[in-house]
C-alpha cells in the first residue's frame, strides 16, 4: 500500500492512498460473500447461488459499490497505525478505480495545529478592588425589600408600584388590529427600569378593563421598527414593599440574622463576596486574553463549527419550548459568533499545552479532600460522592482548569487598582 500525506497547511492534511490489486482482492472477496447472501439468481434459492456465478454476473458492480467501505476501512487503519487524530468530518476529494487496476483515493482532513507555546508566566494584569459604599448597600437592601414584596389586587394603578396584567393586541399603521397578533397575560411592573418608558407612561393610572394605545420604536441590530399596541388591563396588583424591620431581616435571610443591624452586615458581606468573585473572574479572563494574544495560529474549522453548534444548542435549551425563535438567522449567527468560537478554540489548545507541560493533573487524594469537604454540605456519604467525582469528566476538567488558573495567577504580575463605576467589567 502506497501512502502519502501532504501538508495543505498547518492544520489541513491530504492523505493519498493507492492499493494494489493484491491488496484489494481480500476486500473484494468479503464484498462478494456479503452480497451473495442477498442476491437471488434464477434457478437458485435466494443467497444460494455459487460465488463464481455471482462474481461473473455482479462482480463489477459489487466491486464499485465496495470502494467507499474499503477506503474508510483503510483510512481508519492508517490513522491507528500513525497516531493521527482528525477533527470533525473528513472529506473524500478523489477516488480512482478501473476494474483490474489499482485503487487510489484522496482524503482531506483537519488536525490540531502544531504551535510553539509562548510565554505564559510573568504576564502583567490588573485586578480591580471594589469597596462597597453606603449608597450601594442601600440600593441592595431596597432591591431585597422589593424582591420580598407581596401583591394586593386593586382596580387602578395609582403609581409605579403596581403590576399590570395586560392583553396586547398588535395594530397596523392605520390602527386596525392585526389578525393572530394578540397575546394575553403579560405582566408589567411599572417600576421596572427595563420596560419602554412609553409603555410605562401609557399604563400609569389605568383601571381594570380599560384599553389604551401606545406606539414606540424598537431597535433590532442595524434597523428600527415601530410597534403599535393596544393594551387592555385585565388585572392590577399593588406591590407592597415590606418595611426594613427585624422581622423582615429574619425572613429575608431565613433566620440567619435577628436584627436590622445584623442584616445590613449580612448584605454587605454578600456584596463584598460578589465583587471579590467578579473582579477575580475579570482578572483571570484578562490574563487568559493576554496569553491568547501572544499565540497566532490557524484554528481548524471543525473546532469553530463544534463550538458554534454547542452554543446554538445552549441557546435552544434556554429558549421557550427549547427551540430557536422563528426569525433566528442561523447563518448570520454563525458568522457573528465565529470570533468568539475562534478565541475559545485557541485558548483550549493553549490550555491543554500548558497543562501538559506543567503536569497539572488531578490526583485521587485531591478528589478525596474535595469529597470530604462537600459531603456534609450535600448530605451524602463521602464514599458515594468520591465515586461520582472519579467518574465525572466534566468535574475533573473543571478542577484541572481551576488548578491551571491558580497556577497562572500565582505566576502573573498582578497590580491592584481601585474599581470605579466607570471601570466596566466586561467578560
Amino acid at each position: 500500500m502506497d501512502v502519502t500525506i501532504n501538508d495543505i497547511s498547518n492544520i489541513v492534511k491530504e492523505l493519498q492512498v493507492t492499493l494494489s490489486l493484491e491488496e484489494l482482492q481480500p476486500h473484494f472477496e468479503k464484498a462478494y460473500k456479503r452480497e451473495q447472501a442477498k442476491i437471488e439468481i434464477k434457478g437458485f434459492r435466494k443467497g444460494k447461488a455459487p460465488l463464481e456465478i455471482v462474481k461473473r454476473i455482479y462482480g463489477e458492480s459489487i466491486e464499485y459499490d465496495a470502494l467507499d467501505d474499503i477506503a474508510n476501512d483503510v483510512f481508519k487503519q492508517i490513522l491507528t497505525e500513525r497516531n493521527i487524530f482528525p477533527l470533525g468530518e473528513v472529506s473524500m476529494t478523489d477516488m480512482k478505480f478501473k476494474r483490474g487496476e489499482p485503487f487510489s483515493f484522496t482524503i482531506k482532513y483537519e488536525v490540531q495545529p502544531d504551535f510553539e507555546l509562548k510565554e505564559y508566566k510573568g504576564i502583567a494584569v490588573d485586578k480591580f478592588v471594589h469597596t462597597v459604599d453606603e449608597d450601594e448597600l442601600e440600593d441592595e437592601i431596597e432591591r431585597l425589600r422589593k424582591a420580598n414584596s407581596t401583591l394586593t389586587e386593586v382596580q387602578k394603578a395609582e403609581d409605579d408600584e403596581h403590576v399590570v396584567t395586560v392583553d396586547i393586541q398588535e395594530l397596523d399603521d392605520s390602527g386596525s388590529p392585526l389578525i393572530g397578533k394578540k397575546s394575553s397575560g403579560g405582566r408589567i411592573y411599572l417600576a421596572d427600569e427595563n420596560i419602554f418608558h412609553e409603555v410605562r407612561y401609557t399604563l400609569q393610572n389605568i383601571s381594570v378593563n380599560e384599553s389604551r394605545r401606545v406606539s414606540f420604536e424598537v431597535e433590532h441590530g442595524d434597523h428600527k421598527h415601530l410597534n403599535n399596541w393596544e393594551l387592555t388591563a385585565t388585572k392590577i396588583e399593588k406591590v407592597n414593599v415590606p418595611e426594613l424591620t427585624d422581622e423582615f431581616a429574619k425572613k429575608a435571610t431565613r433566620l440567619k440574622v435577628d436584627t436590622v443591624e445584623q442584616f445590613r452586615e449580612h448584605v454587605k458581606k454578600d456584596l463584598e463576596a460578589y465583587w471579590a468573585e467578579t473582579t477575580d473572574r475579570y482578572m483571570k479572563e484578562a490574563l487568559v486574553g493576554e496569553i491568547v494574544k501572544q499565540h497566532d495560529m490557524e484554528i481548524p474549522q471543525a473546532m469553530i463549527t463544534g463550538l458554534t453548534d454547542a452554543k446554538i444548542e445552549e441557546l435552544k435549551e434556554q429558549s421557550p419550548g427549547k427551540k430557536m425563535p422563528d426569525d433566528f438567522d442561523e447563518k448570520k449567527f454563525r458568522e457573528s459568533y465565529k470570533p468568539i468560537a475562534t478565541y475559545s478554540a485557541k485558548w483550549f489548545l493553549i490550555r491543554d499545552k500548558i497543562v501538559a507541560k506543567e503536569q497539572l493533573t488531578l490526583t485521587d487524594a485531591e478528589l478525596e479532600v474535595m469529597a470530604e469537604e462537600d459531603a456534609p454540605k450535600m448530605s451524602i456519604s463521602k464514599e458515594r460522592l468520591l465515586a461520582f467525582y472519579k467518574t465525572s469528566d466534566s468535574l475533573k476538567d473543571k478542577m484541572v482548569n481551576d488548578k491551571l488558573m491558580n497556577f497562572l495567577v500565582s505566576h502573573a504580575v498582578v497590580t491592584e487598582k481601585v474599581h470605579e463605576e466607570s471601570n466596566e467589567l466586561v467578560s
